[in-house]
């Protein structure tokens, strides 16, 4: 009776595994093939834009941002900037602007801090923001906020069941062979090879899909990452998520002024003195006058592992300090979720191994598909034939 019990469970976790493969085989390929391009941007980006992304150093001072703005447009029309990325050493300042009218957004400009000289636009970045939108949000109009985000957590989610149903569906009878779980069969050939390389290498590469969709799903939906938050994080980090904003300045005519960024870089060379290697400065894409400075220290190699500042760019006042140093380990665990999620939190090594794993994604889609199709094939001359069919095939 057990017995019997433990095959149609299984029965019902095969058609359960098949459906959810069938549906989503072509979106998961997408998926983790964009992924895996992306899985080495950064050291690409840089290494394309070398030329144009250090500067000599010289005895003038950097100009304050500001400055550094009102030159760059002087120079040459340029749309509205929405973030500048500054060094602390001598380096190219990044400019990014906000999007158009059109909802384009102009490619960003490395411009010389000392004089404003633009140096040109980095190679390759509209490549990987296209590649991005696709990953992340399958090229859908809307971007975040279309249809596209609940889609591919959708498809995460669909990913775990098939990890959870096909770890159940291949346990061996003699769980402790290494050799059964861990060498695929070379020698088979036909359905026998394609179920081998699906089922082994599958449990290769099981606990990187299960980094990957654990953590890409906190990119997708509010909910989770609300729960992420509530587990992980102190109680007054997950009530206060964002600091509230101030007013955005106003003149007597009730028209709202422009804000710059000089107020808010004095106030954070001031708290942080020479202890960054860059800063991400971004102003409010709304009513507001608190800007976010995201800033790196000089021995932080991750993405992830940054300090964060709020300041009032009309009074200087610091708003909100959120220092890498002072997080607690769930804080930090939030925090590097991206680099998690990329595999960078074990260094180009895992950056590496997790790539590979993105890259194998086709491999489970084909021969799941041809596994299927086989399956099919053999329940056409007869239904007897289903009792020779091993679970997991």
């Amino acid at each position: 009776m057990t017995l019997l019990r433990g095959r149609t469970i299984k029965g019902v976790l095969l058609r359960v595994h098949s459906i959810v493969g069938l549906v989503l085989a072509l979106l998961l390929a997408l998926i983790a093939l964009t992924g895996a391009i992306m899985s080495f941007e950064d050291e690409i980006v840089d290494h394309l834009n070398a030329g144009i992304m250090q500067v000599a150093p010289r005895q003038a001072s950097m100009l304050m941002p500001d400055d550094l703005i009102a030159r760059l447009k002087a120079a040459q029309d340029v749309g509205k900037v929405s973030a500048v990325t500054l060094s602390s050493d001598p380096a190219a300042a990044h400019v990014r602007f906000a999007r158009d009218e059109s909802g384009g957004r102009p490619a960003s400009l490395y411009v010389d801090p000392y004089d404003a000289r633009v140096l040109g636009s980095p190679r390759g970045e509209v490549f990987f923001a296209t590649v991005r939108r696709l990953h992340r949000w399958l090229l859908i109009p809307g971007d975040a906020k279309g249809w596209g985000r609940p889609i591919t957590g959708t498809v995460a989610l669909g990913l775990i069941v098939m990890l959870v149903s096909g770890l159940v569906l291949r346990w061996p009878r003699r769980a402790g062979s290494v050799k059964m779980w861990l060498k695929p069969n070379l020698a088979l050939s036909g359905r026998g090879l394609h179920r081998s390389l699906h089922a082994v290498i599958g449990t290769w590469v099981l606990p990187v899909y299960l980094a990957m969709t654990l953590t890409g799903l906190w990119f997708s939906f509010e909910w989770y990452k609300d729960g992420v938050t509530w587990l992980l994080a102190r109680p007054h980090v997950t009530a206060a998520k964002m600091p509230a904003k101030s007013p955005r300045s106003v003149d007597r005519s009730g028209t709202a002024q422009p804000i710059g960024f000089d107020q808010a870089w004095t106030t954070f060379q001031r708290e942080q003195g020479g202890r960054f290697s860059r800063a991400l400065l971004t102003l409010p894409a709304g009513p507001g006058t608190v800007i976010r400075i995201r800033s790196w220290g000089k021995d932080r190699t991750l993405e992830t592992t940054r300090d964060e500042f709020r300041i009032d760019a009309v009074t200087g006042q610091m708003v909100s300090a959120e220092r890498y140093d002072d997080k607690t380990f769930g804080e930090k665990i939030i925090a590097a979720i991206y680099d998690i999620h990329r595999g960078a939190i074990l260094g180009w090594p895992g950056k590496l191994a997790f790539m590979i794993a993105a890259a194998l994604m086709p491999l489970f889609s084909v021969t799941g598909i041809l596994l299927y199709l086989s399956r099919r094939r053999l329940r056409r001359p007869s239904q007897r034939l289903l009792g020779r069919l091993v679970p997991g095939e």
